[in-house]
């Protein structure tokens, strides 16, 4: 037998400790910090996802077994990749346009997802998405997470106080107060939350326990002392377990529960097996209206809050991790080019889903592959008729969720600490707000942020200097 030629044995340990090593980053990535707390982040992304995918499934047919069959295979593949609770959500610019023009339909979106991935895709592969990353002052990116972390909260009291039609996306009448999705049970839910959760903080969800007695126990005899002791034991040991609680997932739990109560006999319109799955077929006519109405208006939000601002949080609440915008586009690109071509509503990472998963506990890229893998059965099993309980979902207690993750993604502003930055990031989300266009706003932020820097310009320190003092990461 012929001795291995040397090179090709040292190619063939080098592909298998590369096979080995990618194994291991996979399982690390997937493991679970917290059973509970990664069960109960999974639950912070679906205020915003599950508004939107049920109503375009109940107003345009949209296949909601396709499209959640594919958002799970990418919940499970980007948490394998990232390793953090990474979302999957869908585009909110092309849903909207879908919801308010009854001749953009499902052929005119999925045509608008797979142009608007293309371009990401090429975006990212060309790595100008880096540099456009680089360019973005940190107050500009911080005054889109505002806005959008506002816009979501704004959307969420409107959930709460206003009875919803999905199916037309029309807010109604003013919600009762009493019912099974009445004003008084979504206030109970905010209050759990708040009692379970607190701000957020790392340490038991926002929980701080009770130290010592200190000096107030020091001049107590012992009996009266170990009294006090034993007391405040029991109270951390209350509060511990309050604290331990997965408030989301039980909020959601609890809202299943009352869809059920409120209409017993959806049970019988759900029927078991996945949804046909069919190539889609698209005339020039939808390419156009595509790309006019669904990815123009898109492209800028996807560029700002799915890969700039997604990559800029992601490494404030994950340092020790490495992220960039050239993966996160090239990962957005990817999911639209392949679901979007099977009829999975056009899909992206966004900065509001991840803050309001880490909000409630997630923290690794299980928490992503646990919702995942719940909605890839979910669409494999019951398919489109899911629409039939979910119709049901007290849409209040979706508001309550999705107001926690607003919260949390404006928060992340505080680290804007000049007032020369807080300016022009209250400008950016100012008319963020009110144009109802981040892209506008982004525009106007970054004029603003110029012309400051040109007002502080001398001829002894040249503008790019000014520039790179204030962006970092140009650095």
């Amino acid at each position: 037998m012929e001795n291995q030629n040397p090179e090709t044995a040292e190619t063939t340990r080098n592909s298998s400790f590369s096979a080995n090593a990618t194994v291991q980053k996979v399982r690390t990535n997937l493991a679970l910090r917290s059973k509970w707390g990664e069960l109960n982040g999974a639950m912070g992304d679906l205020g915003t996802y599950i508004p939107i995918v049920l109503s375009l499934t109940l107003s345009k047919d949209l296949n909601l077994g396709t499209t959640l069959i594919f958002a799970g295979l990418c919940n499970i593949i980007t948490g394998a990749i990232y390793g953090v609770p990474m979302p999957v959500q869908p585009m909110k610019s092309i849903a909207a346009e879908a919801l308010s023009d009854a001749g953009f339909a499902v052929p005119e979106i999925m045509a608008a997802g797979i142009l608007l991935g293309g371009m990401l895709f090429i975006l990212g592969l060309t790595r100008m998405m880096q540099l456009v990353y680089k360019l973005v002052p940190l107050c500009v990116v911080r005054g889109i997470q505002l806005a959008q972390g506002l816009s979501f909260a704004l959307t969420a009291v409107k959930y709460v106080r206003k009875v919803q039609d999905l199916s037309k996306s029309k807010t109604l009448e003013n919600r009762h107060w009493f019912g099974l999705d009445g004003l008084v049970l979504c206030i109970s839910c905010v209050c759990f939350i708040v009692v379970v959760n607190g701000a957020g903080g790392e340490k038991g969800h926002g929980c701080e326990f009770i130290g010592d007695g200190g000096d107030d126990t020091r001049n107590c005899d012992l009996g009266g002392q170990k009294m006090v002791e034993s007391g405040r034991n029991r109270a951390n040991r209350v509060r511990k377990v309050v604290c331990s609680l997965p408030s989301a997932f039980m909020v959601f739990m609890f809202g299943l529960v009352l869809a059920y109560i409120e209409r017993p006999e959806v049970v019988h319109e759900i029927k078991f097996g996945p949804s046909s799955i069919q190539v889609m077929k698209f005339s020039k006519q939808a390419w156009k209206k595509g790309f006019v109405k669904g990815t123009i208006p898109q492209l800028p939000l996807s560029i700002l809050n799915s890969v700039i601002a997604v990559c800029k949080l992601s490494k404030d609440l994950f340092p020790e991790k490495d992220f960039s915008a050239t993966s996160l586009s090239v990962s957005v690109g990817l999911m639209n080019m392949v679901g979007c071509w099977f009829g999975a509503m056009p899909c992206c990472h966004g900065a509001g889903g991840l803050a309001g998963q880490y909000k409630f506990g997630g923290r690794s890229g299980g928490c992503v592959a646990l919702l995942g893998a719940a909605k890839l059965v979910l669409g494999l099993v019951l398919g489109t008729s899911l629409a039939h309980f979910l119709k049901q979902f007290p849409v209040g207690i979706l508001g309550v969720l999705l107001l926690f993750a607003g919260i949390e993604l404006a928060m992340c502003c505080r680290d804007i600490d000049s007032k020369e930055d807080s300016f022009v990031m209250f400008i950016c989300t100012a008319v963020s707000l009110v144009g109802s266009s981040g892209a506008l706003g982004f525009v106007y932020g970054m004029i603003v942020y110029v012309l400051l820097k040109l007002r502080n310009w001398t001829s002894d320190k040249p503008l790019s200097t000014i520039w790179l003092q204030k962006s970092p990461d140009l650095v």
